[in-house]
């Protein structure tokens, strides 16, 4: 027997012994469509190379592609497991010209390897041809010696291959095999070409004209080739059986399941084996390309695929998880092929067992409730679809689940309920959300979240993508289009941009076409939570609905972001050690040149602990240990340890984000829930440095910090600073703060000084201008003088000097500095029941052009602004002195 592996291996053999680069496959996330979910077939990963956007390879390829058929139009889901050929992941093997050879070599190719290097019998083959292709009809007939009945004329469209209603198109060929009359059925355009005995092997597709809007407008300057052999049904004929699902690839992952379950794959039970061993082929290969289960996108679509083969494991009667245990097989099966499940087979068995274990409750409670809700219908019965909303909505039971789990039973579901019960609910939410106090044009947002669903964010492994444009707002209103100058909204049905969330800043970058647009992204939010528009304006060209774009993050912000981002985790975990177990998250600002973080805490930090958490937060940096990401429910994840970030909304599923050295139990340094970027190891942050501590509120102080090059520039800028002093100060770096220290005490002795010596100037009365330093008025010694360059802080003791050397009386004092005045007033003990030095302080703070004044009747302090008037003040105080001595 041949196996598949042998297939495969001697395909690319052929082609590539005759000129042809062998390709590997692309993985399952079509980076080259942006219309499609996974890629479908083979020369997705080609289109920009047929189309001349793109290089070719070569001029000549040969691959095998994986492919995945389970959303969309191209929905092969419910129907697999139950017929011979249908699939949600198959291997399409293809050659590709790229304006090289044409039909007469690509016919053959297929001719000479089918016939002559695998030995298939000439008269089970069957060819058919567009009926207007005379071309392609007398190559055949020449190669073959066919009868003209052996080449079928097609005048449908099955026959004519287009890219889309514009771009490359042509005529195809197909070769069918017949499997026996045994099996009913007959040839492509017969009345019973839908059975099952002539099967489809391999299409030759003849690109050689252009069309526009459906239409054929001129041919293409270079012809070109595109081939698909499904590998499934290639080794089905081969190894001389008609059922894909019996072919040995196949039937040893079905032997794996029955083995662990203990039931055979017959009568009933033959549908569920057939159903685990394709689900599981595709959810492994989504797994090993980047795709992880969600609720949204292909995550959904992935999610789907593995409740549908859990679900049959439950009927099969596995007790424990089922699907992660079947890995080891499949790898066995594929992994020489398809390296990548050798190196994501412990990642794609940890989340099988996960979702199996987290469906497995769902499963259990769901399909209690519906055997309660169905309990007296026979075959024929309708559920409810109320009740099938109830069951999605409140217990997380998917619809098709639903479906699938009566139609054993005969019974049916009404969809246009489940529809009604749907839209019902979104009315309702979007009646709540208008009352929730957001602007009435937000509600735009709505409206298109409902018609194209959320954004697929492909932006935790890639910075660019293409996409499909889903709308255009400007100045909030949807338009279909938008020119050069306009400032816009673009959003997508993908993107790698972040949206603003969680702290973290939105993307920057640049959103492009090759027919000239240039959209510049200034920043990304977040509608809703599940929308990802792009903010910014188009600065050359113009976008329309529909177009399909080239998104492009500014890599280096973004990297500057994750650094920051990833540091704050570290952060939080260093000040819980240092601080202690009280220490949480009140929120954070996560940008490109900056991060802040504020965190409970009862007091300010020391400097002792801003050392302690550079020093912890640093040593993980060097550590350089790679940062783990798990999904995981929010239980399961605080349960495991995880601390739930500060404002974070978290759905059924959330990213664990593990991060630096393990510690004794195992744990590493920081777990957390997060959905946001982060660095791919520790060491990508570089280096890490608290610039700030503040307080925020009451019991909660923010930190502010650095990292990578902005914390060495702010470093270097402060070591500039120290050379800058230790020049100025004629000493080395080393010797600076010693030096400073000893000036700022000279200084702090000279100004000592100075003030003494002012001191005793004034009381020796020859600093002022007021007069004598002691006068009679009204029987009441008064003292008033002003003293330029005196430190307000020694009014107070000069007058009391003043008192003491008065014994009785009243004395006043203005120092002016820098053109302002400060004014005091003192009276002696015996006096303060006839004079209050408040009233006399207010009266000289007024000369001074100030307000107010006060202390106590026999002391009282006050300033103005023009100190120019400082010998008014004097003078009001003896006015105001002569007047209540009268």
């Amino acid at each position: 027997m041949t196996s598949t592996n042998d297939i495969r291996r001697s395909f690319l053999d052929y082609f590539a012994s005759n000129g042809h680069a062998e390709i590997a496959s692309a993985p399952l996330v079509p980076f080259s469509d942006p219309t499609l979910m996974f890629v479908n077939a083979g020369m997705v990963p080609f289109k920009n190379a047929f189309t001349g956007l793109e290089t070719p390879p070569a001029p000549r390829a040969t691959s095998s592609q994986k492919c995945v058929r389970a959303g969309g139009k191209h929905n092969d889901l419910d129907n697999v497991g139950y017929t011979a050929r249908h699939h949600t992941f198959f291997e399409m093997l293809g050659n590709f010209s790229f304006g090289d050879y044409f039909k007469e070599q690509a016919i053959h190719h297929a001719w000479t390897l089918l016939t002559k290097e695998w030995g298939l019998n000439p008269a089970r083959l069957t060819v058919t041809v567009y009926h207007t292709d005379d071309e392609a009809f007398d190559l055949w007939k020449k190669l073959t010696g066919f009868a003209d009945e052996k080449i079928i004329r097609i005048p449908t469209k099955d026959n004519f291959w287009a890219m889309g209603s514009d771009g490359p198109c042509g005529p195809c060929s197909e070769i069918f095999y017949d499997h026996g009359d045994h099996i009913w059925g007959g040839p492509p355009g017969s009345p019973e070409e839908e059975g099952d005995r002539f099967v489809e092997i391999w299409n030759l597709v003849f690109m050689q004209y252009e069309q526009a809007a459906d239409e054929i407008v001129a041919d293409l300057p270079k012809p070109s080739i595109d081939t698909g052999m499904g590998i499934e049904r290639i080794a089905a004929v081969m190894q001389g059986v008609h059922d894909n699902y019996d072919t040995d690839t196949f039937k040893a992952l079905i032997g794996a399941s029955v083995s662990l379950t203990g039931v055979k794959a017959e009568g009933d039970q033959r549908a569920s084996h057939r159903v685990i061993a394709d689900h599981l082929r595709s959810t492994s290969f989504l797994l090993a390309d980047g795709v992880l289960p969600s609720n949204e996108g292909r995550g959904y679509v992935l999610r789907r695929i593995m409740r549908r083969a859990m679900r049959h494991a439950h009927l099969l009667g596995a007790s424990e998880p089922l699907m992660h245990r079947l890995v080891p097989a499949l790898v066995t099966e594929m992994g020489q092929a398809y390296p990548e499940l050798v190196r994501g087979q412990a990642l794609i068995q940890e989340v099988l067992e996960r979702e199996e274990a987290q469906f497995r409750r769902t499963l259990d409670k769901g399909l209690k409730l519906l055997d309660e809700a169905t309990g007296d219908m026979g075959e024929g019965g309708t559920l409810p679809g109320e009740t099938a909303f109830k069951l999605y909505d409140t217990y997380g039971f998917p619809y098709d689940l639903t479906e699938d789990a009566l139609r054993s039973r005969g019974i049916g579901v009404d969809k246009d309920g489940f529809d009604a019960a749907m839209a019902q609910q979104k009315a309702a939410a979007r009646a709540a959300w208008k009352g929730s106090g957001e602007a009435a044009s937000e509600e735009i947002w709505f409206d298109i979240a409902e018609r194209e669903g959320s954004t697929e964010f492909t932006g935790y492994t890639s910075t660019t993508g293409e996409a499909a444009v889903v709308a255009i707002v400007k100045d909030g209103v949807e338009v279909q289009s938008a020119g050069e100058g306009d400032a816009v909204v673009i959003l997508t049905n993908q993107t790698p941009f972040y949206g603003e969330s969680g702290g973290q800043t939105g993307d920057a970058g640049r959103i492009w076409t090759p027919e000239g647009l240039e959209f510049t992204v200034t920043t990304t939010n977040k509608p809703l939570g599940r929308l990802h528009a792009h903010v910014g304006t188009v600065a050359k060209g113009s976008v329309k609905v529909g177009d399909a774009v080239h998104l492009v993050i500014d890599a280096d912000r973004r990297d500057r972001i994750r650094a920051n981002h990833s540091a704050t985790h570290l952060v939080h975990a260093a000040l819980r050690n240092r601080l202690g177990g009280h220490v949480t998250q009140k929120g954070s600002l996560v940008a490109d040149d900056r991060f802040r973080f504020d965190f409970s805490h009862p007091k300010p930090l020391t400097e002792e602990d801003i050392a302690a958490v550079e020093a912890e937060v640093n040593a993980e940096i060097r550590a350089n240990e790679a940062v783990g990401t798990r999904l995981m429910t929010p239980d399961d994840a605080v349960a495991a340890g995880a601390l739930a970030l500060f404002g974070e909304k978290y759905g059924d599923e959330v990213r664990v984000l593990s991060m630096g050295r393990k510690g004794g139990e195992g744990r590493c340094y920081s777990v957390e829930l997060c959905g946001g970027t982060h660095v791919r190891a520790t060491g990508d942050i570089g280096l890490f440095k608290i610039v700030s501590e503040s307080a925020v509120s009451s019991g909660v102080r923010r930190i502010e910090a650095l990292t990578g090059e902005g914390a060495r520039q702010w470093l270097v800028a402060r070591d500039e600073a120290v050379r800058a002093i230790a020049n100025a100060l004629k000493t080395s770096p080393d010797e600076a703060p010693a030096r400073v220290a000893s000036l700022v005490e000279e200084r702090k002795r000279l100004e000592k000084e100075l003030a003494d010596a002012k001191r005793a100037l004034a009381l020796g009365g020859g600093a002022g201008d007021a007069g004598p330093a002691d006068e009679d008025i009204g029987g009441v010694a008064f003292s008033g003088q002003v003293i330029e360059g005196l430190d307000p802080k020694e009014l107070r003791p000069l007058l009391d000097d003043a008192k003491k050397r008065m014994g009785s009386g009243v004395a006043a004092v203005c120092a002016v500095n820098d053109g302002k005045g400060a004014f005091a007033v003192a009276v002696t003990d015996d006096l303060t029941g006839r004079f209050s030095a408040v009233d006399f302080v207010r009266l000289g703070v007024e000369a001074l052009g100030g307000k107010g004044g006060g202390g106590r009747p026999d002391m009282a302090q006050g300033g103005g602004p023009d100190g120019s008037k400082a010998a008014d003040a004097i003078a009001a105080v003896r006015e105001a002195l002569a007047k209540v001595s009268a």
